[in-house]
């Protein structure tokens, strides 16, 4: 599986913790939207796609199974993050 596509968008938004948005395609045929991109205390991390629960919770609905899918999209999506003004 290869990352194809890689769509970030900064949303600096003051007093918010998120920082942008991304999208990303695999393969050219899935594509993965509204991946979120928060500054935690330390450092920026992704929040993947998810809803709100009858119970108030959320759920992803998309998500890396292992450590080594989601270094590889957090290294991507980052990327793209960084060479943005």
């Amino acid at each position: 599986m290869k990352i194809t596509s890689v769509k970030v968008r900064k949303e600096e938004k003051e007093g918010s913790k998120m920082k942008g948005m991304a999208s990303i395609e695999f393969d050219n045929c899935f594509l993965v939207r509204d991946i979120r991109i928060i500054q935690g205390k330390e450092k920026l991390f992704l929040a993947m796609p998810s809803r709100k629960t009858a119970t108030g919770g959320y759920v992803d609905l998309a998500y890396p199974i292992n450590k080594e899918c989601r270094k590889m999209i957090e290294d991507a999506v980052f990327e793209v993050y960084n060479k943005l003004d």
